[in-house]
């Protein structure tokens, strides 16, 4: 179970995580572990969303956090789903910097810009969005609530 604030717990529905070399290449064996998490009772659009979130997390931690760095440097990402909530968690070995702070200092992002979009996009999906500094590394956590349904309501 999961406490969140005001002592309501949701029960864990299924748990993993993986350990994958940082690589662009990685980003579909990601995303094929990721879908193997999926439940029913998750919409299609809210994982669709959850799917997005993840691929742009684990590319900035490819792209940025481990920038120049080995390539064997791994990238570590749990996904724990809820019964109304998926939160997946991107583990990285780059420097740590202030989140809140980069999205509000995106004034416009240029649409011709082949990225740039990626922090904002997190931000638009997630309910919750943190990137903190544990003591070797850095967690981005992105939590995405949802109701749940039954097949034909999706």
């Amino acid at each position: 179970m999961i406490e969140l604030k005001g002592s309501e717990k949701l029960q864990v529905l299924k748990k993993a995580d993986l350990q994958i070399n940082s690589g662009l290449s990685a980003l579909d064996p990601v995303l094929s572990w990721f879908a193997q998490l999926y439940d029913r009772a998750i919409p299609t659009s809210v994982w669709i969303r959850c799917q997005l979130a993840l691929a742009e997390g684990f590319t900035n931690a490819v792209r940025h956090a481990h920038q120049g760095k080995q390539p064997n440097l791994p990238v570590d990402i749990e996904v724990t789903v809820c019964t109304e909530s998926v939160e997946i968690k991107i583990w990285d070995s780059g420097p740590t910097f202030d989140l809140d702070k980069k999205i509000r200092d995106m004034s416009e992002i240029d649409p011709e810009a082949s990225g740039g979009r990626g922090l904002k996009l997190m931000k638009d999906i997630a309910d919750s969005l943190s990137y903190t500094r544990t003591a070797d590394r850095n967690c981005l956590s992105i939590v995405k609530n949802y109701t749940p349904c039954i097949d034909d309501q999706k």
